[in-house]
């Protein structure tokens, strides 16, 4: 038998390694918070545990880093600007025409900074790493242009897609692509 002093010895030791785990879970859990915003619930409500939902995040963060993105050039930026003002000045006259543009804007945006095209969930998890405020608004653009595909989307969700993707649009830009005036501006005009 083990004299007592060892035992709490090691009791006192497992204690701190155990401690010490639970700390290092909560701060990954934490960061992964931080990182992924609302998409880490989202994911934690997908899967059958909270352990397999962070294991999920934590390979979207690795497959992210194998990733070559790039900024956009200064000229890009402009040209992509230019396209969305068309875009929402083709709404006026044909909302469901602007929509699918918009979703082949951004998809276009998405593939010149880097990021895979080929599969929409391949690209949202790849995009959820560094911009997961946004990502909801643009599963939901997306779902709408789907439905207006499909003949089933009102003026008035096509006028929201058309938003919902412009957030997603201005995130990857690195800018609004069409800066709203300041009040001064707008009473000058």
């Amino acid at each position: 038998m083990l004299p007592i002093e060892i035992v709490i010895t090691i009791v006192a030791v497992l204690a701190v390694i155990a401690a010490a785990a639970a700390i290092w879970a909560l701060l990954r859990r934490r960061n992964l918070r931080s990182t992924f915003g609302p998409e880490y619930d989202r994911v934690v409500a997908e899967q059958d545990s909270r352990s397999a939902a962070e294991h999920e995040l934590r390979e979207r963060e690795r497959r992210h880093a194998e990733l070559n993105l790039t900024p956009l050039r200064a000229e890009s930026r402009s040209r992509y600007a230019a396209a969305w003002e068309d875009v929402q000045a083709q709404f006026v006259d044909a909302p469901g025409a602007a929509v699918g543009n918009a979703d082949e804007l951004v998809t276009r945006l998405v593939a010149e900074r880097g990021y895979p095209t080929g599969d929409y969930a391949e690209q949202v998890a790849h995009l959820s790493v560094e911009h997961a405020r946004t990502l909801g608004r643009y599963r939901d653009a997306h779902e709408i242009h789907l439905a207006n595909e499909r003949g089933e989307a009102s003026t008035e969700q096509l006028r929201q897609a058309v938003v919902h993707y412009r957030a997603l649009f201005a995130e990857l830009l690195g800018e609004d692509p069409v800066p709203t005036p300041t009040p001064t501006e707008a009473t000058t005009h």
